[in-house]
């Protein structure tokens, strides 16, 4: 363990790997594809970056920006590693968090497509005798079951000390269903997990392969994303990766949780990846590369979720207001000791934003990651 001082001194060192080019500002990078771009057209998304990695407290933050035509930006502050000093890689593998929610839904209404399952049919029909009779599929989907959070009723204190511990689905499932209800069916809005880990269960009931498989043979491999896997207990990353890491206290040293058994988040939230792939990924889901149109336009009917930024959410994706004009499409994702925001505008340009550090001081860096996505995308 490294003792807090020295943590904070590595916090503030980074180093550039000789093969970027563009020393942008203190603790941050340029990588264009083809030109450079001006370094003025990018001042407000830098200081966000930074902004991550001092104010914020997490050791390190990228920006992945992709336009249509394939030029990229990429923006990185602080390190990787707070005890080498190594900088974030420019497209290493993270934790995606619920990211994993776009995928997951994405191979279900595929389903719809092909018949095989009915969007608005009971779960029950599927995965008989789990849930309330009146939970639809389109309800798990778009979060409007009224299902209990089952992570809301976990310990986080519990799964940061125990990273590597194994979570049994049913016991998932259980701790949710023990908890009422928190509204009718469709009567309702709120954000949770418990509802895909159903949706997981209802792949693997159709096709008895799991949903890790499928996703694989239908999204993946499809798409050429051959730097993105689901894991079951496989804790360890693939090279090259940041350490990921939490903070127990506000003023607490970051602690190292890279390692993590991530059936803590079945089928919600345990997909690994890189942000050039999930850039892949949802361009091609909001292109209709993934989805008919009859599925796609079913993914895009969206509710109001509530939320300050008067964010709404159709089946898997979230769309959000740009300050610029238009909107994104897209998602957040969390897992312990790391953070993505992910979208796609109209214009094409696809971004993610990301730090190594969860939990840490959210609100801030939660309302920093959300800006550095809508400041990229505009």
């Amino acid at each position: 363990m490294i003792t807090r001082r020295e943590g904070e001194a590595m916090l503030r060192k980074v180093i550039a790997a000789a093969t970027i080019v563009g020393l942008a500002a203190a603790g941050t990078v340029t990588v264009p594809a083809s030109s450079a771009s001006a370094d003025d057209d990018h001042r407000r998304l830098r200081r966000l970056i930074n902004r991550l990695t001092t104010e914020d407290g997490a050791p390190g933050a990228i920006a992945y920006v992709e336009d249509r035509n394939g030029r990229r930006t990429v923006i990185r502050s602080g390190v990787g590693d707070v005890r080498t000093g190594e900088p974030i890689p420019v497209d290493g593998h993270w934790r995606m968090g619920s990211i994993t929610k776009p995928f997951v839904a994405t191979v279900v209404l595929q389903f719809v497509g092909e018949g095989e399952v009915e969007l608005d049919a009971p779960v029950d029909r599927y995965l008989p005798g789990l849930v309330d009779r009146r939970i639809t599929v389109r309800h798990i989907l778009q979060h409007t079951s009224g299902l209990p959070d089952y992570l809301e009723h976990l310990s986080l204190p519990d799964i940061i000390a125990n990273p590597l511990a194994h979570h049994e689905r049913s016991d998932l499932l259980a701790t949710a269903l023990k908890h009422p209800p928190l509204f009718e069916p469709g009567k309702g809005w709120s954000y949770g997990n418990t509802g895909y880990l159903l949706a997981g269960m209802l792949i693997e009931k159709v096709t008895g392969r799991p949903y890790g498989e499928e996703i694989k043979r239908r999204i993946l491999e499809p798409l050429r994303l051959r730097q993105t896997y689901v894991p079951l207990d496989d804790s360890v990353l693939p090279s090259p990766h940041p350490r990921g890491y939490v903070r127990t206290a506000p003023d607490a040293a970051p602690l190292d949780r890279t390692r993590l058994n991530p059936s803590v988040a079945p089928s919600s939230g345990n997909i690994v990846s890189t942000a050039s792939d999930v850039n892949r990924f949802l361009g091609a889901l909001v292109g209709g590369r993934l989805l008919d149109p009859p599925e796609l336009r079913e993914m895009m009917t969206t509710r109001r979720t509530g939320r300050p930024s008067g964010s709404k959410y159709g089946l898997g994706l979230e769309r959000v207001r740009l300050p610029c004009g238009g909107h994104l499409w897209g998602h957040a994702g969390d897992m312990i000791g790391f953070s993505a925001r992910s979208g796609v505008n109209a214009d094409g340009r696809r971004v993610t934003v990301m730090a190594n550090l969860n939990p840490g001081n959210t609100d801030a860096q939660d309302d920093d990651l959300a800006a550095a996505l809508t400041t990229a995308l505009c």
